[in-house]
């Protein structure tokens, strides 16, 4: 296994305790269906207690690191310099109609830059990181992005949320998990993403993945933190994957 951080191995440990709930609440999901009430409430239960042991958890670092999460938003502490990025639950709806593709997501930012970045999907086991300058990991196997440059044999992934109805002619994925497509990304099952107005804890781990596995993303803290427009490809695709989109 590759040498990582104390901050990593924390993050590492935070995801694989809060993956305990998740995956427990999802194999009760089958009971709650016939309710009307059920489905929905639950899943909030399980993101905010998600997001309360994944904070609890990365607090233990004593570091005082301020957070950014998606369910409570910006929480200050004695360290305003840098943030935990977290994203309890990405791809919520999935998870509330049953559909096992989601995941954890966990950004540390120093100064306005991602500096190490964890995409874990506790339902295939599946885990994807990155420390700045020390590579991209899937399963602790180095990784990089995809080599292909013909744009018609890639494979991209997106969301209907703030992009034009009529797609470019590109070929897509709609999978209901930003996180998850750019952990794609960043270890060459797709070649490209781009997504408007989306969120920060939605996007911040799969920038660093898909940097340190030798892609390019453009500079996401030129849009507020809500509003996100993000491009993200490998580094022979990307500037077609712009092209195609200006042009549209």
């Amino acid at each position: 296994m590759n040498s990582i951080s104390a901050k990593l191995n924390l993050m590492i440990k935070a995801c694989e305790k809060a993956s305990k709930v998740i995956i427990r609440d999802f194999g009760e999901l089958e009971n709650l269906q016939v309710s009307k009430k059920g489905p929905k409430d639950f899943v909030t239960k399980t993101d905010k207690r998600v997001e309360k042991i994944l904070i609890e958890e990365l607090s233990k670092s004593k570091k005082n690191y301020s957070f950014i999460t998606e369910e409570t938003g910006e929480i200050l502490n004695e360290n305003k310099d840098i943030f935990w990025i977290i994203d309890p639950i990405d791809g919520t709806t999935n998870f509330l109609h049953g559909v096992p593709h989601f995941a954890i997501s966990i950004a540390l930012q120093e100064k306005k830059e991602i500096i190490i970045g964890l995409i874990f999907d506790p339902i295939k086991n599946e885990i994807f990181y990155a420390e700045k300058n020390n590579g991209s990991f899937f399963n602790n196997n180095r990784v990089r992005v995809s080599n292909k440059s013909d744009i018609d044999e890639c494979l991209f992934a997106t969301n209907s949320e703030g992009i034009k109805l009529n797609f470019p002619k590109l070929n897509l994925r709609n999978t209901g998990c930003a996180a998850l497509d750019l952990a794609y990304v960043g270890c060459g099952r797709f070649d490209g993403y781009f997504h408007d107005k989306i969120n920060l804890w939605d996007v911040a781990a799969g920038k660093i993945i898909i940097e340190e596995a030798g892609g390019k993303v453009n500079n996401i803290n030129n849009y507020k933190i809500n509003q996100i427009d993000i491009r993200a490809g490998n580094s022979n695709i990307y500037d077609k994957m712009l092209t195609k989109l200006d042009n549209f």
